[in-house]
């Protein structure tokens, strides 16, 4: 099993302990290969020009990444059925702490800082995960929409077999 396999198919992590003072940023551009292995994951047609710009503040204890994952996908309209593409432009605000500050805490308390493991923050998964909270879960080519089923608007199945019952009456 590669290295790749264990962490997905996009990964850049980034040592905090080398960070600089000022904190800085960080910058993820997918490869062609890691975009196609996301929108194999994802099941989408397409994916390209992934993008992550991340902006790091704080301590090296308790880090706050803000930013933005920026993407151009191709999804299937849920109405035509037709592939189309969409631009996907994500914002990202996220607080990272040591592990060893999450000790004691409930992990079902939704103000729980994403972990530093190791030292470590992968900014590749980062950007995947923002990337998937970006996509539409019933895309829409642009300019269609749906139209429901007004009830009772057009003729039924069995309309014109009652009106020949009524006529033989």
């Amino acid at each position: 099993m590669s290295h790749a396999d264990k962490v997905g198919p996009l990964s850049r992590i980034v040592d905090v302990s080398r960070l600089p003072p000022g904190r800085g940023g960080v910058t993820v551009e997918a490869t062609q290969a890691e975009a196609e292995a996301l929108a194999k994951d994802f099941g989408i047609p397409g994916l390209r020009d992934l993008v992550g710009h991340f902006d790091i503040s704080g301590p090296t204890t308790r880090l706050i990444v803000t930013g933005r994952v920026e993407a151009l996908v191709t999804q299937i309209c849920t109405v035509t059925l037709e592939p189309f593409e969409a631009k996907v432009s994500e914002p990202v605000e996220v607080e990272f702490t040591d592990t060893d500050r999450l000790a004691g805490t409930d992990a079902e308390d939704a103000e729980v800082p994403d972990p530093i493991v190791g030292g470590r923050i992968d900014f590749g998964v980062l950007t995947a995960e923002f990337l998937a909270l970006g996509l539409d879960p019933y895309p829409r080519k642009p300019g269609v929409s749906f139209e429901p089923v007004q009830v009772g608007q057009d003729a039924g199945p069995f309309d014109a077999l009652r009106a020949l019952k009524d006529g033989d009456a």
